[in-house]
């Protein structure tokens, strides 16, 4: 397959819904028989200790896109934290100048806490809900304006979803590829 490459980058904070909302829109393309990818970045660099320095992420993308286009896939579904403070890092990565849709996923406090005390029954509760809070007031105040800012506060996952894929052009009919 040919052609430019698409990504759609899905930032925000811990507990806003990254990953649901990234396997909702996989369920909606799957359904539509729309080619695509996900790829959860957090799961790229999870190490200890923590190999940042070495943009593993970045090295990790790189390799697994490579392996997507060669079987063909040109769209991108990439959720991490911070994905749309790195835009040009996370593009060089995949090295084939995509077009880019950039979200940044919103919840408010007590809908983030909510989230990660049913997501995090182990000993990092504390630490997720520091670092939630922390990375919120950051990305609000250091993600570009040109990046779409979305609220999940009392939405279903599956508006969220639909909501996010009417940004990338990729269910208009009748492309499949």
């Amino acid at each position: 397959m040919t052609g430019r490459s698409e990504v759609l980058l899905i930032g925000g904070r811990a507990g806003v819904g990254k990953t649901t909302v990234a396997n909702e829109i996989h369920a909606q393309l799957s359904g539509l028989r729309v080619r695509h990818c996900v790829i959860e970045g957090d799961n790229l660099d999870l190490a200890y200790p923590a190999p940042w320095e070495h943009q593993l992420a970045e090295r990790n993308l790189a390799a697994m896109w490579h392996n997507y286009r060669a079987l063909g896939y040109r769209r991108l579904v990439y959720t991490n934290t911070v994905s749309v403070q790195y835009i040009a890092e996370l593009t060089a990565a995949m090295g084939d100048d995509p077009k880019v849709i950039a979200v940044l996923l919103t919840a408010g406090d007590s809908a983030a806490r909510e989230r990660l005390a049913r997501r995090e029954i182990g000993s990092g509760l504390a630490y997720h809900v520091e670092r939630s809070d922390l990375m919120a007031r950051r990305l609000d105040e250091t993600v570009p304006a040109t990046v779409v800012r979305m609220s999940t506060d009392g939405r279903t996952v599956a508006e969220i979803a639909t909501e996010v894929l009417g940004l990338t052009g990729w269910t208009a009919a009748p492309r499949r590829d």
